[in-house]
Order: C-alpha cells, then sequence, then structure tokens
C-alpha cells in the first residue's frame, strides 16, 4: 500500500496549520522588541546613574530605531538563502542572531555599543527568521494564503502582550541588563524549539480538492510589474510615503508608550500593563485594515488610517491626560499594525504576484524609514522639549499630509513598458 504523507501524523492539509502555529509563536518570540519602552526608564536610569554616562531620549531609543531599520534592510535579500539552506535552518540562524543580540548588548559600557550589538545584530537576525515565517505558510496555504500569512505574523503584533509584562517583573526583580540576557537565551531556545519541524511543501503541492482560480478567457498569466516597472510609478512613490507616515506614527508610539503614560499620571505598573493592552490594537489592526483594503480599496483604507492617526495625535496634543492617552495610543498601535496589512496587500493588488518578493521588498525599506524617524522625532522632542507631548503636531501635520498623498497618487497604476 502506497504511503500516504502526512505532517505531524495528520493529512497535509490539516497538518500545515500546526507549522502556522509553530510560525505564530516563533514571531511571538521575535516580536520582544515591541516592549522596548517597557526599558526606556530603565536603562536612561542604568546609563546615568550606574556608569555615569550622559544619555539623552534619542540615545536611548536608537537601539529600537537600528533593530527595526535592520529588519528591514534584511529581509528583501533573504529569499535566496531560504530556497538554498531551508527554512528550519535560516529560522533558526535568525533566531540565534537575534537572541545574541539581546545577549551581547547586556555587556555594553554605552549607548553606541548597545545600539550596535542590539539594534544591529538582533535587527538583521528578525529579518532573516521573519522572511521565512512568512515564506512558510504563504507555500502551504495557496487557498488561503493570506489569512495563513496572517495568523503567523500576528505573533509579532502581540508579543508586546505578553513580553511587556514578563519584561517588567524581570526588570524589577534582576535588573535591566540580566533581563536582556535572559530574553536572548529564551529566544535562541524556543526559536530553536519550533523551528525545527518547519519545511516547505514538496514543488508543485497544492490541497487535496483545490484548483487554482481557471483564468478568464483571454486571459494570460502574466507578470503585471516588476521591480523595476514598479518603481517607475507614481503609485508605487504614493503607497511608499504613506507607509512610511504610518509606520513612523505607529513605530513613535511604540517606543514611548511606557514614558508618556507616566508622564500623563498613570502609575508605573498600570503602564507597564497598558504596552501589553496596546498590543491587541497592533495585532488586530492587521486583520482589520486587510479587510477594509479588500472591500474599500487600498487608497480609501489609507486615508481612513489617516484620519484616526491625526484624532489621536489632535487629542493627545490638546489634552494630554490619562484617558485621552488610552484611547490614542491604541488608535496609534492599531493602525501601525493595519498599515502592515495596508502596504503588502496594495503591493500585490497594485503592481501583482509575479516579482512580488522584490517589489514588496522595497516598499517595505519605508517600514525601515519609519522606524529610525519616528522614535528619533520623539526623543528629539523631548530633549528639546522636556516632554514627548510636543511630537504629536508633527504627526499631526504629516497624517494630513498623508491624506493628501494617499488621495492623489495611491491608484491603479499604468503598466510603463
Amino acid at each position: 500500500m502506497r504511503d500516504v504523507p502526512s505532517l505531524f501524523g495528520m493529512p497535509l492539509k490539516k497538518g500545515r496549520w500546526v507549522l502556522v502555529a509553530l510560525c505564530l509563536v516563533i514571531n511571538l518570540c521575535l516580536g520582544s522588541i515591541y516592549a522596548w519602552s517597557i526599558f526606556v526608564e530603565p536603562l536612561t536610569e542604568y546609563y546615568t546613574i550606574e556608569l555615569g554616562l550622559s544619555v539623552t531620549a534619542n540615545d536611548i531609543l536608537m537601539p529600537f530605531s537600528l533593530v527595526l531599520a535592520f529588519f528591514a534592510l534584511t529581509m528583501p535579500f533573504t529569499g535566496p538563502i531560504i530556497d538554498r539552506y531551508g527554512p528550519r535552518n535560516v529560522t533558526i540562524l535568525g533566531g540565534v542572531l537575534n537572541g545574541l543580540g539581546w545577549i551581547l548588548a547586556s555587556f555594553s559600557s554605552s549607548v553606541l555599543m548597545l545600539s550596535v550589538l542590539f539594534g544591529v545584530i538582533g535587527g538583521i537576525g528578525v529579518g532573516i527568521a521573519y522572511s521565512v515565517l512568512v515564506a512558510v505558510p504563504a507555500r502551504w496555504f495557496p487557498d488561503k494564503r493570506g489569512l495563513a500569512v496572517g495568523l503567523a505574523v500576528l505573533g509579532v503584533g502581540f508579543s508586546a502582550f505578553f513580553t511587556a509584562n514578563i519584561a517588567g517583573w524581570f526588570i524589577g526583580a534582576y535588573g535591566v541588563m540580566a533581563t536582556f540576557r535572559i530574553f536572548g537565551i529564551a529566544i535562541i531556545i524556543l526559536t530553536t524549539l519550533f523551528a525545527l519541524p518547519l519545511k516547505f511543501p514538496a514543488p508543485g503541492w497544492v490541497p487535496a480538492g483545490w484548483m487554482p482560480p481557471a483564468l478568464k478567457p483571454g486571459e494570460e498569466k502574466s507578470c503585471e510589474f516588476t521591480r523595476s516597472h514598479m518603481i517607475r510609478t507614481s503609485a508605487f512613490y504614493g503607497l511608499w510615503a504613506c507607509y512610511f507616515i504610518g509606520s513612523l506614527a505607529g513605530l513613535m508610539a511604540i517606543s514611548i508608550a511606557k514614558p508618556v503614560g507616566t508622564d500623563v499620571g498613570i502609575e508605573a505598573g498600570l503602564a507597564t500593563f497598558l504596552v501589553g493592552f496596546f498590543a491587541i490594537f497592533n495585532g488586530s489592526g492587521r486583520p482589520v485594515f486587510g479587510a477594509l483594503t479588500d472591500k474599500i480599496t487600498p487608497r480609501n483604507a489609507a486615508m481612513v488610517s489617516f484620519i484616526l492617526i491625526a484624532f489621536a495625535s489632535l487629542l493627545m496634543w490638546q489634552i494630554p491626560i490619562a484617558p485621552v492617552y488610552i484611547l490614542a495610543f491604541a488608535v496609534l498601535w492599531g493602525c501601525l499594525g493595519g498599515w502592515l496589512a495596508i502596504a503588502p496587500t496594495t503591493t500585490g493588488r497594485y503592481f501583482g504576484t509575479c516579482d512580488y518578493p522584490r517589489c514588496y521588498g522595497v516598499v517595505y525599506l519605508a517600514y525601515g524609514a519609519g522606524a529610525i524617524a519616528g522614535p528619533q522625532l520623539a526623543g528629539f522632542i523631548k530633549t528639546s522639549t522636556g516632554s514627548y507631548i510636543g511630537v504629536f503636531p508633527y504627526v499631526l501635520a504629516l497624517a494630513v499630509a498623508g491624506s493628501i498623498i494617499a488621495f492623489t497618487l495611491m491608484k491603479p497604476p499604468k503598466f510603463i513598458s
């Protein structure tokens, strides 16, 4: 009797869902970087009080900016090594590098050293592993690709819900640098363990009973846009600029969530809890805005996000009190999650799927640019004025600009030969 292929003792069509769950758990580990605001005040105290150094808000936010920037920069170059070495090995490599970034950073004697060790090494590790964790569900689910990938990356959005409170407890019990070491060791162990079963389906595999959608009469399967064609369209620049603004606003909010909470009078323990609470909105924003993008077009979904960002920024600028803070930061975190659904969906919808990895790799660089600009803008305002509240008029203005850019440029492009 011929052996029937299986995954985890189940038919491939069912067993593939376990791979999605594994990707989600690994993303929960890698998404620990989004709990950075929990580390801002302890790191400031460590460098100023224990080491006697003079540090600014920009200094302490730089590692967070760099880890996200190198995360984004690494992704476009990871595809070839995944096919060559396989998803298991590449995920383990990324997890080990990310964990090493945390561990090595715990021995840093300056913020510059912390930025290089955590930001560069850790960020490259996240970019390598994250690329696999998108590719695995995408290949196993040609029939439900959006759902499977969305569930896998949900782990990144929800990570801070768990890791913020865990980090807060460890910092209180053992200190901030010991917490870096604990996180690094845990990330290496958990990523390696959960990556071991990761694999791609055999070439040409499709789920039993599923057939690719039939082409319409006269329609040919073709590549609508290559990367070189894409970057010559106004739609690309509109999408890139809007993604940059959405990422800047959201990553700024993530990087300063706890200190702003304490500034508006929230008790430190509750402020830590709220970072985890905001992560729920970050994760939920992905399917919500993904559905909106399909239903009301990418341009309109983008404009909805900018209206929400402008509303949240205006409230924080004019009424910086605890209830407004909770509402505004939930919106900002949710809109960041939204852009992580709007941008990839729009890339596929506007520019096709034949050259999608290279196309979205370029679009994703807007996220990396936002990762540098958002936290650094917040740090500059804090250093200049003594408060983070002054950042919100700038975000409000950017959101208005984003609405105009989305309305004028985010339209289906015409093919350029």
